[in-house]
């Protein structure tokens, strides 16, 4: 494919395809086949309709893989477009329920049982631009992509734009970072620009490391030639010829995806040399990286490319400046990718009619922990953390009180209910003592210990710290250290003390953001549930009852009805007593496991 012409008219073709208005049209069923959904069973179930489907010799039935659909709580999920009429959705789907579905939707069209999750206060207050194909298109089927408009902008970019223009269309429409820091994208574009050099680089971090983050994943299965466009449109933009996408190999599938992806763009001319007559060669490579969080890092990242041990490297030089290779780079995440095409393709005003002024567009959190809607959801910027927590995830589970919420996953801030009418902005997050990050955003309850949440957050970044620098080397190793004091109540209130200290010590002088951002789970939690600490290192009591060494394990004598189940699960036989008689722990031999507290069925066992 050479010309604009030629794309238009496969798009063309391809739209028709895709047409559920059209009364000739076939039957869909789209099933998700997201990582979530393959680990809940999806794969089982896309087989047995597509049996199901042969079996009937159903021409005008076709079953489709597509990406994450959202609501992965309620993996597996399939959904049926059937001609003129409203899309239904199934969930929690299995093997036999496939079957019935075909029937519902092919024979008996009366009984269908299904119901459209669109209409759900889950999508209610969802607004999908970088998410906006994901759970609707075959991310394997270039075509599909190009019905959506998918290349134009490439195209636009090309025939219609100089590169200066393009940079300016980006300042313009405000994109920030979607990485973490929120850096605007077309000043950073701007920057690589009039570097004069025989080679520059545009590279596409997915190195997605954060506990609970799958954002970037789930867009690079259900729509990995969004991510492509975007390089491409990027390269032209600065006079880069070379794309890498580094991507965690942890990832297979979007690793599988991505590269049948860039070879289907090679084959219809869309990635390559001379790109529909404009002039403009661009390519692209996978990089798999071996699952280092500090890889996330730029500087790493690109040690990591070059064959080097994933290190930071001291700013400045800037990556713009001088960055692979020693070659001027541009490096933008997955879901700041995920934007651009809809930014050129709409125009400016388009993307800032909603956000807010300082933070326009979406932004796309992968919400988790202790709440209801498990799943993946992008709103617009300024919604408020109630509205995503409650509106969309539905609150905590079991009528479970809410406690705080970890957005920025190991590099931000737990907030309390204080701050759930909070608006979702860069600089909003971080005066209430959290970030932005990434996009995870993991709810907790009163179940949860924000002490023994601090340690396993610290605990993380401490394991994934390069070791390059001693702030965050030798700091943050001392940090866990006192933290582990605490939680097993050795500590004291001078611990307390130095542990702020050190938490600030390590924020200031740390080499790169890693290091930086390490001790603001610690520096959060201090500020919002000192009393908790104060709980461990005074009453030598965790107030949620977490904290394994300081947890005792008593019988209620008037509860206990001598079963003696609790005596025969006790791996250290520390349990007294006999049949129909009221059972004692003996305390010195009890080593707090728990297993007598599990399996009480009466409720005699109680946690202090």
């Amino acid at each position: 494919m050479k010309t604009l012409e030629e794309l238009k008219h496969l798009r063309d073709e391809s739209i028709k395809n895709l047409d559920m208005d059209a009364d000739d049209k076939e039957i869909r069923i789209v099933v998700g086949m997201a990582t979530c959904g393959i680990s809940a069973g999806a794969k089982v179930v896309m087989d047995a309709l597509v049996r199901e489907v042969e079996a009937k010799n159903l021409r005008n039935v076709k079953v489709v893989q597509t990406g994450c659909i959202g609501m992965c709580t309620h993996e597996p999920i399939v959904e049926v477009y059937v001609p003129n009429k409203e899309k239904v959705t199934y969930t929690h789907v299995d093997a036999a329920q496939a079957v019935k579905i075909v029937e519902e939707n092919t024979v008996n069209t009366a009984e269908v049982k299904g119901t459209s999750l669109m209409d759900s206060t889950f999508y209610k207050k969802q607004k999908r631009v970088a998410l906006r194909n994901c759970g609707i298109i075959d991310p394997e089927n270039i075509n599909e992509y190009i019905a959506k408009d998918g290349y134009m902008a490439l195209i636009k970019s090309l025939t219609q734009m100089t590169p200066e223009e393009v940079t300016n269309l980006m300042k313009a429409s405000g994109l920030r970072g979607r990485g973490g820091a929120g850096f605007p994208t077309g000043m950073k574009w701007s920057f690589a620009a009039p570097n004069k050099a025989d080679q520059k680089y545009i590279i596409c971090n997915a190195d997605e490391g954060d506990p609970g983050a799958f954002m970037d994943r789930s867009v690079l299965e259900g729509d990995p030639h969004s991510v492509l466009e975007a390089m491409a449109i990027a390269g032209y933009a600065i006079g880069a010829t070379k794309g890498f996408i580094y991507v965690r190999a942890e990832y297979p599938v979007a690793v599988r995806r991505l590269e049948i992806a860039i070879e289907q763009a090679r084959e219809l001319g869309l990635l390559g040399k001379n790109i529909f007559d404009s002039g403009f060669d661009f390519d692209i490579e996978t990089r798999l990286g071996a699952g280092a969080f500090v890889c996330g890092e730029e500087t790493a990242l690109m040690q990591s490319i070059e064959g080097k041990r994933g290190m930071s490297r001291v700013k400045p030089p800037f990556p713009a400046n001088k960055g692979l290779w020693g070659k001027p780079t541009v490096i933008n995440n997955v879901e700041t990718l995920a934007n651009i095409a809809q930014v050129v393709h709409n125009g400016p005003e388009w993307f800032r009619s909603f956000g807010t002024e300082k933070s326009p567009g979406t932004k796309v959190f992968a919400l988790g922990g202790k709440i209801v809607n498990t799943g993946l959801v992008e709103v617009p910027m300024g919604t408020t953390l109630r509205e995503v927590i409650y509106d969309i995830g539905g609150g905590c589970p079991n009528g479970k009180k809410f406690k705080a919420v970890q957005t920025g996953g190991p590099s931000g801030g737990c907030l309390t209910e204080a701050f759930l009418d909070t608006p979702i902005e860069y600089e909003t997050l971080m005066a209430a003592g959290s970030m932005m990050g990434s996009g995870g955003m993991i709810v907790m309850d009163e179940d949860n210990c924000m002490v023994d949440i601090a340690r396993f957050f610290l605990e993380f970044t401490v394991d994934e710290s390069c070791g390059k620098c001693t702030p965050c080397r030798v700091g943050t190793k001392r940090m866990l250290t006192i933290l582990e004091k605490i939680t097993s109540g050795k500590g004291t209130l001078e611990d307390l003390d130095e542990l702020e200290s050190l938490a600030n010590s390590v924020k200031d002088s740390s080499l790169c953001g890693l290091g930086q951002t390490a001790p603001n789970p610690v520096l959060a939690t201090l500020k919002n549930f000192r009393d908790e600490y104060v709980a461990h290192v005074v009453d030598k009591k965790c107030p949620a009852k977490q904290c394994k060494a300081l947890l005792t394990y008593e019988i209620d004598k008037e509860k206990c009805t001598g079963c003696t189940l609790c005596a025969r699960k006790c791996p250290v036989h520390c349990i007294e007593g006999t049949v129909k008689n009221p059972h004692v722990i003996n305390q010195e031999l009890c080593i707090k496991c728990g297993n007598c507290y599990s399996v009480c069925r009466f409720g005699a066992v109680e946690k202090n």
